[in-house]
Parts: C-alpha cells; sequence; structure tokens
C-alpha cells in the first residue's frame, strides 16, 4: 500500500514540474524507455551541451563594430544603455558615446600570486570608462561630467560623445544615426516605441536632464517634451532622473522617477499629468508598501492595468493598480542579485534582466519563479550589465550591456523549447 502510494505521489509531482516547465511534449518515448525521464534542457533532442545561452545562440559580429564606419577606426562602442526592436530590420542602440577601440593589455604580475587583467574575465568597464560615468543613485547629474572630468577623462581622448541613437538592419549594419541629437542628450537611457501608437513616436528617456522626448518615426522633429529640461524636481512638471516608462492599451502611460526620484508618474496620452506615488524608502531594508529606493524599471500588464514596479534597491517587484494601489510585492534575491528593468512581453510572464548575476530571469505575475538562462563574460553570448533588452517578431532577443558596452543578438535555436524563450513583442497598432 505504501508503495502505491509512492508512486501515485512521485507521478503526480512528475507531472506537476512537466506542466510548470511545460515540458510535456518534449519527453520522447525513446528517454522514457531508456529511463531518462523527463529533460529540462531548452533544446530537448540535443545531444551534450550545457545551455550556456538557454534557448538561443548569439550572432556574431551583429551588429558590425563602429571601427568599420570612416573615420572611426579607432573608436568602438560606450556604454550599451537600451536597445528597441521595432522589427528584425530595425533595432534602436542608445549608448553613452564612443571609447578608443584598444586591445586587451598584456598580463602584468605586481606581486605574488597577482596577475591583471585575469585572463577570460572582462578587462574593462565601459559604464565607468563613458561620461559621464558610473553615475548611480544619488549622484548629481549636475555634477557627473564634472567628475568624470576630474577623473582624469578628457573628451575625444578618452572617450567621444557621437554616435547616442544608432539604428541597425537585421545584418548589423548602421543605417541611422540620429547625431542631430547627441549635443542635447547627457545620459539617454531609454528608448522605445508606445505597441499603442499607429504613428510610432520614438520616445527617449534621458535621466541626467531629468527630460523625456517624444519624437518623429524618422527622429527628425522632438513634438513633445515632458518634464523640465536639466532642472530635477518631483511636481508635474519635474523628474528626478527617470530611467524607463511602459504603456497602457489607451495610449496613457507610467514613468519610473527614478534614481534620485522615489515615485511612479502617470500620464494621460497626450502626457499630461494624471497622478503619481511613492516616497523614500530604507535602502537596501525597506518591505513597506510604496516606499521606494532607485525605481529602476516599470511594466504594466496590457491585460489588467496592473503596473510592476522595480525597487531596485530593495530588490524586490511592488505591485499596483493604475491609480497607484498596492496590490502585491515578493523579493528578486538577494545579493548578489541586482534587477535592472523588466518587460511583460505577449506570453504574459514578467522577464527581468539581473546585471549582478548576468542572467535574465522568468516569473509568472503572482512572482513565481520559472526559469533563468545566461553567464558573465566579454565574449560573444556572455553578459556584464545588462541595461536593456528587446525581443522581435521573429523571436530574436538584444541586450544593451553597460559593462561590457555596445548591444548584442541572439537568435533561437533549433527546436528550442517556447517555454524557455521570451516572448515576442506585443504590437497592437502596428506591426
Amino acid at each position: 500500500m505504501r508503495r502505491s502510494l509512492s508512486i501515485v505521489v512521485a507521478a503526480l509531482a512528475g507531472m506537476a514540474i512537466a506542466t510548470m516547465f511545460d515540458v510535456g511534449p518534449w519527453v520522447s518515448a525513446q528517454q522514457r524507455q531508456n529511463g531518462g525521464g523527463a529533460r529540462f534542457a531548452a533544446v530537448p533532442s540535443e545531444k551534450g551541451g550545457q545551455d550556456i545561452f538557454g534557448a538561443y545562440e548569439v550572432v556574431a559580429d551583429w551588429p558590425k563594430d563602429l571601427t568599420t564606419l570612416p573615420g572611426h577606426q579607432g573608436w568602438t562602442f560606450g556604454a550599451g544603455q537600451s536597445v528597441f526592436a521595432e522589427s528584425p530590420n530595425r533595432v534602436f542602440v542608445l549608448q553613452r558615446g564612443e571609447l578608443p577601440n584598444i586591445p586587451r593589455p598584456a598580463a602584468i604580475r605586481p606581486g605574488p600570486s597577482l596577475v591583471f587583467p585575469i585572463g577570460r574575465l572582462p578587462w574593462r568597464d565601459a559604464t565607468i570608462a563613458s561620461p559621464p560615468g558610473n553615475g548611480g543613485t544619488g549622484q548629481l547629474a549636475e555634477t557627473a561630467m564634472e567628475a568624470w572630468a576630474k577623473a582624469g577623462n578628457k573628451m575625444g581622448v578618452d572617450a567621444r560623445w557621437e554616435h547616442c541613437i544608432l539604428v541597425f538592419d537585421a545584418q548589423g549594419n548602421l543605417v541611422e544615426a540620429w547625431t542631430q541629437w547627441d549635443t542635447m542628450l547627457q545620459r539617454p537611457h531609454f528608448v522605445a516605441i508606445s505597441p499603442y501608437d499607429p504613428q510610432k513616436h520614438v520616445w527617449i528617456v534621458d535621466d541626467h536632464k531629468h527630460a523625456i522626448f517624444k519624437m518623429t518615426h524618422d527622429g527628425k522633429e522632438i513634438v513633445q517634451t515632458i518634464g523640465t529640461y536639466g532642472e530635477p524636481g518631483n511636481d508635474e512638471q519635474h523628474f528626478n532622473r527617470p530611467t524607463f516608462m511602459d504603456w497602457f492599451p489607451d495610449g496613457s502611460f507610467v514613468v519610473a522617477d527614478g534614481y534620485n526620484g522615489t515615485r511612479v508618474v502617470k500620464f494621460d496620452r497626450e502626457g499630461k499629468y494624471v497622478t503619481s506615488w511613492g516616497q523614500r524608502g530604507e535602502n537596501g531594508k525597506d518591505t513597506r508598501p510604496s516606499y521606494f529606493n532607485n525605481v529602476h524599471g516599470v511594466a504594466v500588464d496590457p491585460k489588467t492595468r496592473r503596473v510592476f514596479v522595480n525597487d531596485r534597491g530593495n530588490k524586490r517587484v511592488q505591485v499596483f493598480d493604475e491609480n497607484g494601489t498596492f496590490l502585491d510585492q515578493w523579493s528578486m534575491g538577494r545579493d548578489p542579485s541586482d534587477i535592472h528593468l523588466f518587460h511583460i512581453f505577449s506570453d504574459g510572464y514578467l522577464w527581468a534582466a539581473d546585471r549582478g548575476t548576468n542572467r535574465m530571469l522568468k516569473y509568472d505575475l503572482n512572482g513565481n519563479f520559472m526559469y533563468s538562462w545566461g553567464t558573465w563574460g566579454d565574449f560573444p553570448g556572455g553578459m556584464w550589465g545588462v541595461h536593456g533588452f528587446a525581443v522581435d517578431q521573429e523571436g530574436n532577443v538584444y541586450v544593451a550591456e553597460v559593462d561590457n558596452g555596445g548591444v548584442q543578438k541572439y537568435r533561437p535555436r533549433r527546436g528550442a523549447n517556447p517555454a524557455m524563450m521570451i516572448g515576442k513583442p506585443i504590437r497592437v497598432a502596428w506591426k
């Protein structure tokens, strides 16, 4: 009797696991016959391997390096701030200028058992090297460039403030360069197009200028500026280093405000202030609802209009209704976890980028952890400092990295389990 009960319990547990990970159809009859049981590999039919990049493979040499451009032979990508795929053939990238394209330095041995740089590990941190420097929570945007210069950096030698807004095609060719806006920007942080806007305006958030710019689809004109350019604050006309934004299906939107601000701000579809919520918490410790430290991400569930807020300083997600009423919260993990942003795609899950573990994380909308993939490194496919990510209509994934610099593209592996892949983008008013 006990043995029969144990078999039943084990069978039910196996069914539950298969259901949770959607692996049922991926367990072959041969695997069952051989006693292998359920496989949790991203590509169950593959022999060997270890799912370093999950259900994806990196697309080598995408995009083509800036060194291939005339006059840029000595320069490469700066800190990769954000990426947005309008389509596989029009991918927007934000970066903080350009960095010298210098080779990895030869190893030095300053003392017993010490060798720098360490083999297989990155040796240059692009986010510190790129102007205006690291720019973490509490840093005054108004003095950031002064601090970058005082650290011994010189513009034109250690960095160039060029090509902050780039657009690449599917082959990685640079097809558009919105250099006309370079001098206006100081720390471009986020780029996106609302899926509910048939005119496909391009939105740029600059956290050091405390402003959000709504541009025409071709980038030739700014049609609206929200926030007061270069002036921090926390009222209806000001931000204090805003970071991200997301839209409701009716075109209204919310802004994460931000590095120094401690609130979420809601606007109607015309960009008129509606409401805001949140106040400063006890950084690293707070569990109280609506208290924030470093509001570094926001995502809207289009089905329920719930607002998911990345309370980065307190390593948690807080969930609200569209008017700011607290609904739920959950932890994103202890150190070294450092969630930078998250999105809700058409699959109905919340996907997050963790700069601390260099992994992409999948949660359901109740906070249950489902899956993760990714690894640290400066080799093709390795991640360091994912600060923005996007997916296109073909399922290709793009990551922008502040520490490695630049952006990378991953394509789905043949035969990959869809449950381990990031969902397709939400597209309503345009394809």
